[in-house]
């Protein structure tokens, strides 16, 4: 298998676009700020609204008229050609990363600046996107796997437990999550991943198929023994944010409706994940992300999943699969 090239690693030619639906969620969850161009986008709600999450109240066939960017009555206003780029993480990336992680423990104040120094300073394994020649370097994804022993007596991986212990209320995963988090740290990754809403899906085949070959190979290039066996993950922990339907036995389709979905998958990855772990647990979350008329019915919810890395293979398959479709 070759090695990852530092640096410059991918390129796509993919434009930023909404449907004028996609675009009305984008909007409210922005406070009705206008669409951004690429290189003010980490200024923007970071929280993805993907071109494949499902949308609530559509059938399937106006989903996929939607997602299509191919309507001749398209509202093109809002589109930006963008050229993307991978890189290895740096300093520099500080700020746009710190934007993109600021609700990832909900509103919880943590240490969230040396959660995100300790990802930067892992360059082996870890991707920032970034669009080409932007002179701001305006960071649009960050996606790393993190040794839970490695980085166990760290503030900031401290104050994680803490809060994940807190939000788990489901008794039958307490205990799981505690002997996760406690007695088999050196064989967890926690999985991160954040992103602008509207990074293309299409960059999401090669963004994983990259993490997961840099941590094969991190188990065989890195310097140290010590280092090698932290990449040696046995599973991976992932904590995202869904929608949830609030009152779902009430919510009964229209004559000629589909069912409304009850779950909306924020990144279409996590419902691959979801189907793949081995057990998972929700929390509600105090923050509501977005607000339209779209959305009234549903409630942002924490969701937090760990998955077997012998299930990983499956899951680049699946999410090739995916997107393909699209």
């Amino acid at each position: 298998m070759p090695r990852r090239p530092s640096g410059r690693r991918v390129s796509k030619n993919q434009p930023l676009a909404f449907t004028p639906f996609m675009r009305s969620l984008a909007l409210a969850s922005t406070s009705k700020r206008k669409l951004p161009h690429p290189k003010d986008s980490q200024c923007s709600d970071p929280e993805v609204m993907s071109f494949d999450a499902k949308l609530p109240n559509l059938s399937k066939k106006e989903k996929k008229e939607e997602f299509s960017d191919s309507s001749d009555d398209e509202d093109s206003e809002g589109d930006v050609q963008a050229e993307f780029e991978f890189f290895d993480p740096k300093p520099t990336d500080f700020h746009g990363v710190k934007i993109l992680l600021q609700n990832y423990l909900d509103d919880k104040e943590w240490d969230l600046s040396s959660f995100v120094d300790l990802i930067l300073e892992q360059t082996t394994v870890g991707t920032v996107v970034k669009v080409a020649e932007d002179e701001d370097e305006s960071v649009f994804a960050v996606l790393t796997a993190l040794n839970l022993a490695r980085y166990k007596d760290n503030k900031c991986f401290r104050e994680l437990k803490e809060f994940l212990l807190k939000v788990c209320s489901e008794k039958n995963r307490a205990s799981d999550l505690k002997m996760l988090l406690e007695k088999n740290t050196q064989d967890v990754g926690l999985l991160v991943s954040q992103r602008v809403m509207n990074l293309p899906p299409q960059l999401l085949p090669p963004l994983y198929d990259g993490l997961f070959d840099e941590v094969l190979w991190a188990t065989e290039d890195e310097p140290t023994k010590e280092l090698r066996n932290s990449f040696r993950f046995k599973s991976y922990l992932l904590i995202t944010k869904i929608y949830k339907l609030k009152n779902p036995n009430q919510r009964k389709p229209r004559h000629g409706e589909e069912e409304i979905e009850e779950t909306v998958y924020l990144k279409p990855e996590d419902e691959l994940f979801l189907e793949l772990s081995s057990w998972s647990f929700t929390f509600p979350m105090h923050s509501q992300l977005v607000t339209s008329q779209e959305m009234k019915n549903y409630q942002l919810m924490g969701l937090v999943m760990v998955v077997n890395a012998d299930k990983i293979p499956e899951f680049r398959k699946m999410l090739n699969s995916l997107i393909d479709e699209q």
